[in-house]
């Protein structure tokens, strides 16, 4: 596998953990999540669809480890403070809901 696929099958996880946490905090927190569907509810869609654009544009992603520890925040304040959120819920839960992602 060529350094360009590694890099972007490295982006790809990281935007379906990112998503799958967003849709986890959503899901039990807020009421508009569709259970039957997955469909998450407009701010969250929102969010996940951002995140998903500033790792698309990440021009670190081939050494980064986490946006925490960047040297460059790419996010606005407000979605920083709602990802953030979303993290510190999510993160500890998702042993439980995702196991397998933990340890990978």
């Amino acid at each position: 596998m060529n350094k360009k696929n590694k890099v972007e099958k490295k982006r790809q996880k990281e935007q379906y953990v990112v998503e799958e946490m967003i849709r986890l905090y959503c899901r039990k927190n807020h009421k508009e999540y569709d259970k039957t569907t997955g469909k998450m509810c407009p701010s969250c869609q929102e969010l996940s669809d951002y995140a998903r654009l500033r790792s698309q544009k990440c021009p670190f992603m081939e050494e980064k480890t986490f946006c925490a520890n960047c040297k460059v925040h790419c996010y606005k304040p407000e979605m920083r403070e709602k990802i953030r959120v979303v993290m510190r819920f999510s993160g500890p839960r998702m042993l439980l809901y995702h196991p397998v992602l933990e340890r990978v």
